[in-house]
């Protein structure tokens, strides 16, 4: 995740990225302009947070099914993670591999340059046998790996649950992209967070800290710096809802009065109450998320959750032909 001096949007870019949401009916801001660096520290606070049932209940998981996937992968491979900002849940993996020699690669995707940079060196301490190959890019953008990585079976990970931040239809066309990309020997494990009831979610979204609501009032101080934009923080209200239709918690920041901001030289009518849309966070059940990762070409072989039943880990395999 990117810091001012090197980002992998450009300050034009952000303003672009900002604008083509802003100018909407509804207006929108996109996800990935929430990691700057104090974006980061904020999410990093957010994972820790008691409410936050995803990460604990994720690393809890890998802990246990780590294990069974380097099993099944055999070796030697690569392991190749999509969003990846820092090894940590990548280490379950890598542990398993130093017993039983499964990667001899590992191929991290992130924008954030720095922290890419960061990860390599503590990796070449570490582990100075595996060859880390950086792919600093937006991980929706990767239709092919780097021709140094090596031609050996791979592993794709994508923890986070960072699917469900994607709708449906983009989360199929990255699902078809990293099917290409990771090619006909791959396996894939996704994070999958599972449908609850909304009195589990919400708090997750909307924290009593308020914590989540600095976190999304940092989009805005974003473009004041960077896209030229005069937001008063004080004028916007964080709020998360449940979409029950569409199976996803939202996240909006509230226009608290009628007011007109400027973001690149662009004057921005907002009303009283009208919202600008952040992010969405879809939740899915089992068998949804295992339908549209058939539509990508995927079938899902394995499947696990936690005892509570609130995330899931699906091992995904490439569908054969007839």
């Amino acid at each position: 995740m990117p810091d001012d001096s090197a980002v992998m949007l450009a300050a034009g870019n952000v303003a672009d990225a900002a604008l083509s949401g802003l100018l909407q009916p509804q207006k929108t801001l996109p996800a990935k302009l929430f990691y700057d660096e104090a974006g980061c520290r904020l999410f990093g606070r957010i994972t820790e947070l008691p409410e936050y049932y995803l990460t604990r209940t994720e690393l809890a998981l890998l802990a246990e099914v780590a294990p069974h996937v380097a099993a099944m992968v055999h070796g030697p491979a690569v392991l190749v993670e999509y969003g990846a900002s820092d090894e940590t849940k990548a280490e379950f993996l890598l542990r398993e591999s130093e017993r039983a020699q499964v990667f001899q690669a590992y191929v991290p995707i992130d924008v954030a340059v720095p922290q890419l940079e960061q990860m390599r060196n503590r990796l070449r301490r570490r582990r100075p046998d595996l060859l880390v190959c950086l792919v600093p890019a937006d991980f929706m953008e990767v239709a092919a790996l780097p021709t140094q990585v090596p031609s050996l079976p791979r592993l794709g990970f994508f923890p986070g649950s960072t699917i469900g931040n994607l709708d449906p239809q983009e989360a199929r066309r990255f699902l078809q992209a990293a099917r290409g990309a990771l090619g006909d020997q791959s396996r894939f494990l996704v994070g999958v967070d599972l449908r609850k009831d909304p009195a589990i979610l919400l708090p997750a979204y909307d924290d009593a800290q308020g914590v989540t609501a600095a976190f999304n009032r940092n989009l805005l101080v974003r473009l004041n710096r960077e896209a030229g934009a005069d937001f008063d923080l004080s004028a916007f209200a964080h709020r998360a809802e449940w979409n029950d239709e569409l199976s996803r918690i939202e996240m909006h920041l509230v226009s608290l009065r009628d007011q007109v901001v400027r973001v690149a030289g662009h004057a921005i009518s907002f009303a009283s109450g009208e919202t600008i849309h952040t992010e969405n966070s879809y939740k899915y059940a089992p068998e949804r998320f295992a339908a549209l990762a058939e539509q990508a070409g995927w079938h899902s072989a394995e499947l696990w959750t936690d005892p509570a039943r609130l995330f899931s880990l699906h091992l995904l395999e490439p569908q054969r032909g007839p």
